[in-house]
């Protein structure tokens, strides 16, 4: 692949208030002179290789990446990098060898990778499209403060967007669809069990989500706020889900969301019976806020379907003192309104405009 042909650099000087505290003749007689921190734009253009790019970028560094096809994952380790697209025009797919670096290996499209010790800080991914990755589309661990914003993933076979074992992270404004499972996962960590992890405050907004196993998945995590986004066409809406780890999974918000019709056929799984027309389910979890939520049509026979349903963990811990208030709750079935967890405790439906409940009882609690 070629390099990127064209490289300007920026460079911007410290504050007038940092240059006055060094001046020469303040009290001590001393005098230091400010840091000069360049920052630089790369433009990457169609048929150039965008992972040589990044090779060459430094922290704070703006890739720019022209319209076209581009073959070939991404690995990312560089703090505060941003990689801009042109829009949905700006497409990233497989490479023919899938074999140019480690996030090619794990068939994954763009990789934001840290460590424990060392995490990928502030990285930014912006107007760009992801598709046809063998397992998922983005894949961030060990990520603070990620930025994913105005991106497209589309037709992976797993994860559309996935953030594990990371904090403060922020997706805004995506299109996530027809992936073979989430639009969006966050979890602590995907294949090793253990207490939920507080994500400091993460964020998934005005985002769209159709045509995946589910828009939204929370898996072990707390302290998210899932606002504002549109969810269809999926075999699930939103799952937030935990276990008998500790802290447990939950004390997190999800509000001002719209699920409708999330009707799509997903089989059964190793955990999971068969998923369909599920609206927001929580199974496991605790001190969880549902409210202001538009949740409408969403109709299926499998154990989670209906509306808003309370649903037992797979690993026998029930729900606790989730509340579930002030939502739109419509023309789903079996039930608008589900508690189907015998065991859980001090969980609350009230204010709710709905028309059926599990059981009776919950409607008269609005």
């Amino acid at each position: 692949m070629k390099h990127p042909r064209s490289l300007r650099a920026v460079v911007v000087t410290a504050t007038a208030a940092t240059l006055a505290a060094g001046a020469v003749g303040c009290g001590s007689g001393s005098s230091n002179v400010s840091d000069v921190h360049k920052v630089s734009a790369h433009t990457v253009h169609s048929g150039e290789s965008i992972q040589a790019a990044v090779d060459q970028a430094a922290p704070g560094d703006v890739i720019d990446i022209e319209a076209g096809t581009y073959n070939g994952s991404v690995q990312i380790s560089t703090p505060r990098l941003t990689l801009r697209g042109a829009g949905t025009a700006t497409v990233i797919m497989p490479s023919k060898t899938g074999k140019e670096n480690a996030c090619a290996k794990a068939g994954e499209g763009l990789c934001i990778t840290g460590s424990a010790k060392k995490k990928a800080t502030d990285v930014r991914l912006e107007s760009l499209t992801v598709t046809g990755f063998k397992t998922n589309g983005i894949h961030a661990t060990q990520a603070d403060g990620l930025q994913v914003v105005k991106v497209t993933s589309r037709d992976n076979k797993q994860q559309g967007i996935l953030l594990e074992k990371s904090v403060r992270g922020q997706f805004t404004g995506n299109t996530s669809t027809n992936n073979g499972e989430s639009g969006i996962f966050l979890a602590n960590s995907m294949n090793t069990e253990g207490g939920a992890l507080d994500t400091q405050g993460a964020v998934v907004k005005d985002n769209t989500l159709n045509g995946n196993r589910i828009g939204v998945t929370l898996r072990r995590v707390r302290n998210v706020s899932v606002e504002h986004n549109t969810i269809s066409a999926n075999c699930g809406g939103i799952f937030v889900v935990g276990d008998e780890g500790v802290p447990r999974g939950g004390a997190l918000t999800v509000s001002h969301n719209t699920v409708t019709k999330n009707n799509k056929y997903c089989p059964a799984t190793a955990r999971l019976p068969f998923i369909q027309g599920a609206g927001i389910v929580l199974t496991g979890v605790e001190k969880t806020v549902v409210t202001d939520n538009d949740v409408r049509g969403n109709t299926g026979k499998s154990p989670m379907s209906g509306g808003i349903v309370l649903f037992k963990s797979v690993v026998g811990k029930a729900n606790t003192g989730n509340a579930v208030h002030d939502n739109v709750v419509r023309g789903n079935q079996p039930a608008d309104l589900a508690n189907r967890d015998t065991a859980g405790t001090g969980n609350t439906f009230t204010n709710n405009q709905s028309e059926t409940s599990e059981p009776r009882e919950l409607q008269a609690m609005h």
